[in-house]
């Protein structure tokens, strides 16, 4: 296994976005399941990936596939009360750090929990105002 997707299975879900950001390219491009916007940048999506780790709960990766550049990892967890799987697709950039890190989810109901609990997360981070304009 890639050494940036051996360190990821053991920090993604810490919801430390320093350790996350370690791994990250600077002009990462994190397109997440929640809707249909692209966040870009180490630091935006280390925050945001952050926040996830500290949504998700139970969280375990269940099968990793790929080798190069190109892996899924298949996920599980739980969001609040609720069941939900997922796969991180990923692309490593020459220099083995990630350059796009996408994720697909269900159920639907899941998301949407997830969604929710995100913008109640964003809305109490200050580092989010300037993000969310990057974005507009």
């Amino acid at each position: 296994m890639h050494p940036t997707i051996q360190r990821m299975t053991e920090i993604v879900a810490s919801g430390e976005d320093e350790k996350i950001g370690t791994i990250l390219a600077e002009n990462v491009a994190f397109l997440p399941p929640t809707y249909w916007k692209t966040w870009t940048g180490r630091d935006a999506v280390a925050a945001v990936l952050g926040h996830v780790g500290q949504v998700f709960s139970d969280f375990r990766y269940r099968r990793i596939m790929g080798e190069g550049n190109d892996w899924a990892l298949e996920f599980q967890c739980k969001i609040g009360d609720m069941d939900a799987v997922g796969v991180d697709l990923i692309t490593l950039g020459a220099d083995g750090l990630i350059e796009t890190f996408e994720v697909v989810m269900r159920p639907h109901s899941s998301v949407g929990a997830l969604r929710e609990a995100m913008n109640q997360r964003v809305k109490t981070d200050a580092r989010f105002l300037k993000f969310r304009e990057a974005l507009s």
